[in-house]
């Protein structure tokens, strides 16, 4: 078991934040600021936007707490929705997912635990929406990050309902 051994600190006005036209990331913690304990993002989604689509963890939980708006959020073949002050805790290898609810915005925090440096991984996803990383890229990556792309028929069912 990881455990911190000394307080990790970031300030909002320091952390690196990651904007697209539809979400923003702001990374918090990696594993190597937890002794690899956790890692935190703070992501925030326009209405209804997509934040993340199906994958699973081979060795973490993700935790997400909705600190404002409504998300919807994929845990195996369920889906729910979850609103401000709302927890849900996915374990490994479960299938999941997230969105901003239809007609809603959400502001999430994200643990993951035990942590997995995924900075890195953020900043694939971002240079792969700016044409400056390709899909073989980011599917080289599933192993180094532990997040492992799926299709997720009820997902996809989901989401076309939504738009």
């Amino acid at each position: 078991m990881s455990l911190i051994v000394e307080t990790a600190i970031v300030r909002e006005v320091d952390a690196e934040t990651i904007v697209s036209p539809s979400a923003t990331g702001r990374l918090l913690l990696d594993s190597s600021h937890t002794g690899g304990a956790l890692s935190t993002i703070r992501m925030t989604l326009t209405e209804g936007a997509d934040g993340a689509v199906p994958h699973h963890h081979a060795t973490s939980t993700e935790l997400f707490y909705i600190l404002d708006g409504k998300a919807r959020v994929l845990s195996g073949e369920e889906i729910v929705t979850l609103e401000k002050g709302d927890v849900a805790a996915v374990p490994p290898m479960t299938p999941h997912a997230f969105a901003a609810a239809p007609g809603h915005t959400a502001d999430l925090l994200i643990i993951v635990a035990p942590g997995i440096q995924r900075f890195d991984y953020f900043r694939l996803l971002d240079r792969l929406r700016r044409g400056e990383a390709t899909l073989e890229e980011l599917l080289a990556s599933q192993e180094l990050y532990d997040n492992h792309f799926l299709n997720s028929p009820a997902w996809t069912h989901d989401r076309r309902q939504a738009q």
